[in-house]
């Protein structure tokens, strides 16, 4: 009589006890909340540190043109605009390809090495706003990739959450 007296009040105890199952919905659920809650975090960041980068590359894409022949080219290129970076060697072509990958010079048709690039004298500001462009250009690049797959991350998370009601 003891012995069956202890087996039914283990059994009202397991009664209480939530699943294994269930256990791990819960867990699951906590787990994908934080999840989206970080994702949420980091877009927001993102999109400021991009807020942050726009005005400085409007700010320096006043110094070049785009050029770019939709037949041939894949990647057009920022090239300087000689008049108002004040370069009076008319033979000098700076040009940052438009995905931030290639910065590139020209001197009288011929392309300079990067040696020949850092050694410029006269024509200093228009590479170091081709450099500083090139860098800015990558950085919102990058920035645009994070955000695209922040936001697929948020879109999962809520996607599962939406589904474990």
């Amino acid at each position: 009589m003891f012995f069956i007296g202890i087996v039914c009040a283990l059994a009202c105890v397991g009664c209480n006890k939530p699943s294994k199952v269930e256990q791990y919905r819960a867990e699951k659920h906590v787990r994908d909340s934080i999840g989206l809650v970080e994702q949420q975090r980091s877009m927001v960041y993102y999109q400021s540190m991009l807020d942050s980068l726009m005005p400085q590359a409007d700010s320096l894409l006043a110094y070049f043109k785009y050029e770019k022949n939709e037949k041939y080219q894949d990647h057009g290129f920022y090239v300087v605009r000689n008049q108002k970076l004040k370069v009076y060697d008319g033979s000098l072509r700076v040009m940052v390809r438009d995905d931030g990958q290639d910065l590139l010079a020209y001197r009288n048709g011929k392309r300079l090495t990067e040696t020949q690039i850092n050694s410029l004298k006269d024509e200093k500001r228009a590479v170091d706003c081709a450099q500083h462009l090139q860098i800015v250009i990558r950085d919102i690049k990058e920035l645009e990739r994070r955000i695209e797959r922040t936001s697929l991350e948020i879109q999962k998370y809520e996607k599962r959450l939406k589904n474990e009601n």
